[in-house]
């Protein structure tokens, strides 16, 4: 597994880097097998801990970073954010995300958190992350699953499940995926909660916002 530098800048935030690009450039680099290409890639892909989603956050072991993402569609307004966050194995915020993406049902406002989350891993050069959500069929897509989106989805959720598709095997092959319940992805939820109120797509690294530290230290052990 490739070690991550969690020496990050305080403050900082991401430049977004063109999809494509990145497909690109990390296909020359990695030649890497693609979803559509087998079950191979598939095979290699970890269900996280196995047996019964847990209620509570778990932290990934040394050398592994965990992305937790979440999507909020506000139905009154038909608005909706989508949020995440990465951690380390010891519960140490490392980066965080938040934006609002207009109209949009709650399965495409899950599908486009996860995509961002899946983006900003391959923007810093981390691969093996462990990805976690709380909703089933967005962790199906993490997952490289065969099934697709029931019949009768909207197209873009076909258009976020395809694109989600093409990123995963530019992510290493010791990538793990778990689902989690509610309560254990109250970080994400407070990041995608946070993307109704910002006026533009946020990154938070090595210093969280306020609204969220509280759900970060509980989450850790140390409140």
């Amino acid at each position: 597994m490739l070690r991550v530098n969690l020496r990050l800048p305080v403050g900082a935030m991401l430049q977004r880097v063109p999809v494509s690009a990145l497909l690109a450039d990390k296909a020359m680099a990695m030649a890497m097998p693609t979803v559509a290409t087998g079950g191979d890639y598939r095979a290699r892909r970890s269900v996280h801990g196995g047996g019964d989603s847990p209620s509570k956050w778990r932290k990934p072991e040394a050398g592994r970073l965990k992305l937790n993402f979440d999507g909020s569609s506000r139905h009154a307004s038909q608005s909706a954010s989508i949020g995440g966050v990465y951690r380390d194995h010891k519960g140490e915020f490392v980066l965080g995300y938040a934006e609002p993406i207009g109209a949009a049902t709650s399965s495409v406002a899950e599908l486009a958190a996860l995509r961002r989350g899946l983006e900003l891993a391959l923007e810093n050069g981390w691969s093996g992350v462990w990805v976690e959500g709380d909703d089933l069929s967005a962790v199906e897509a993490a997952r490289g699953s065969h099934r697709r989106p029931r019949l009768g989805r909207a197209e873009e959720d076909l258009r976020l499940w395809k694109e989600i598709a093409e990123l995963l095997p530019l992510l290493g092959d010791d990538m793990a995926v778990s689902h989690v319940r509610r309560g254990g992805n109250r970080v994400a939820h407070g990041f995608a909660k946070l993307g109704h109120s910002v006026p533009r797509p946020r990154v938070w690294r090595g210093v969280p916002p306020a609204e969220v530290l509280k759900y970060i230290q509980r989450d850790a052990g140390r409140k």
